[in-house]
């Protein structure tokens, strides 16, 4: 057994004495047991008595017991779970106050059974979580516990935590629960099981809280080829930041306007997305997912593209006449959008053909009353009493649709004059005999030459 005693008179406030105990390999449960005093006649404690398990030599860590005034002298037990092969070192501390007094550690002993007032952990396991969810480490002990004890997981450099739920399965078992919240990598390293019972400490192995990072792109996903209503795209999500390994990928696609997008999951390193909308601006991006809840990360960098335009659906609907005049004609037509054109960018054009002086006229012309709900065109400069044939063309870059054709007549028109040197008279005693050419535009048929 060994033995400490400080004297803490004359000395000033925060000076430190240690004893330090041999190093220690636990092949089975055993228990250390040692009894303390800390007392002082003014009744203000001469100092603290802290006690540490420093483990492979590392860091000493935060107390796993004090007091600072006792009446009499104590008895205490720590039921230290550190396993073989690691081995261990408990260090007692005395931290004076300033105040006179005593404080002594007497009969240390390393006994081979269990202790008797606190329970023994079992070997505490690791735990892996990805960032942002709760970290659930499970503290089994033997032995029994009570209201008044103190449970908390004590980290290395990391922060403490507190007792979520605590199972108690008989007077001989329990299982305490601890949550680390929300777990960053700022929460990752090692922890203990800790309980503070009337008797003495219970302390558990060091176990490793490992916490990833769930995996994102790089670079965004890049362009194969493109049609009306599909991307080819290689994922190129070799590159990440955040922790693999990768089980799943997805890809995430929406439209630059408006509010509409899906998720497609993909098991190879290109993918076809089909069922798209021509012309139309997409973004996509890749979704990485690692082992574990909450595993999945956050979108990669997007690819911005568009589709192509696709052929028109079919030509416009329903060509009639408004208006016929003699020079002019107005036709009509069931409006359309997007659906029927599936391009963003087309042009209509009134294509028509007439006979005029023996030859056949072929003319075209752009309409730009395409956007209005009463979509007409007027063709003018025709000539009267003249049968027109006349077609709407519906253009994209990547097709053309026709209407069906429309034969209209203009109207008739007042003709030219009888040509003057045409007039020929030839008299008799009682009668002049006339006759004379047709005008050269009858512009209809002629009823009543006057004289």
């Amino acid at each position: 057994g060994s033995f400490m005693l400080v004297n803490t008179s004359g000395r000033f406030a925060g000076q430190k004495a240690h004893l330090l105990l041999p190093h220690l390999k636990e092949n089975d449960t055993h228990c250390i047991d040692f009894h303390y005093y800390v007392s002082s006649k003014s009744g203000s404690s001469p100092g603290t008595l802290n006690i540490y398990v420093k483990v492979n030599d590392g860091p000493i860590g935060n107390p796993v017991w004090n007091t600072s005034m006792t009446a009499t002298w104590n008895r205490a037990e720590l039921a230290i779970s550190t396993f073989w092969p690691n081995f261990y070192q408990v260090v007692f501390e005395v931290v004076t106050s300033g105040h006179p007094g005593y404080v002594a550690i007497d009969e240390v002993k390393v006994l081979g059974h269990p202790c008797t007032k606190t329970p023994h952990f079992l070997r505490l396991q690791s735990v892996e979580v990805n960032a942002g969810q709760f970290a659930t480490f499970q503290c089994t002990a033997n032995g029994g516990t009570d209201s008044g004890d103190r449970l908390w997981l004590q980290g290395i450099y990391v922060r403490d935590a507190p007792l979520k739920d605590i199972k108690v399965f008989n007077f001989r078992r329990f299982v305490a629960l601890f949550s680390v919240v929300n777990a960053t990598k700022r929460d990752a390293g090692n922890y203990r099981c800790m309980i503070r019972t009337e008797g003495g400490v219970g302390v558990s192995n060091y176990a490793e809280l490992i916490v990833k990072e769930p995996p994102v792109p790089i670079a965004p996903p890049q362009l194969s080829s493109v049609g009306a209503t599909y991307l080819w795209i290689q994922l190129n999500a070799n590159s990440i930041n955040g922790d693999g390994p990768i089980i799943q990928r997805e890809v995430e696609y929406r439209t630059s306007s408006g509010s509409w997008y899906d998720i497609q999951p993909v098991d190879s390193t290109s993918y076809k997305i089909g069922h798209l909308d021509p012309d139309t601006e997409y973004e996509i991006s890749v979704l990485l997912t690692r082992p574990g809840e909450g595993g999945t990360g956050s979108p990669g960098p997007a690819l911005k593209t568009r589709t192509k335009c696709a052929d028109p659906m079919r030509g416009p609907r329903k060509l009639e006449v408004v208006e016929i005049k003699s020079r002019q004609i107005t036709v009509c037509w069931e409006p359309f959008g997007y659906n029927v054109t599936r391009c963003h960018r087309y042009n209509l054009t009134v294509h028509y053909r007439y006979q005029a002086g023996g030859q056949e006229q072929v003319r075209e012309e752009v309409s730009w009353d395409t956007e209005s709900s009463h979509p007409q065109h007027t063709i003018t400069n025709l000539s009267p009493y003249t049968n027109v044939s006349i077609k709407l063309v519906l253009m994209n870059p990547e097709g053309r649709k026709e209407s069906q054709e429309l034969v209209v007549q203009t109207d008739e028109d007042v003709p030219s004059a009888v040509p003057l040197e045409s007039i020929q008279g030839s008299t008799f005693e009682e009668k002049i005999f006339l006759q004379w050419r047709e005008p050269v535009q009858t512009y209809g048929v002629i009823t009543l030459y006057e004289v």
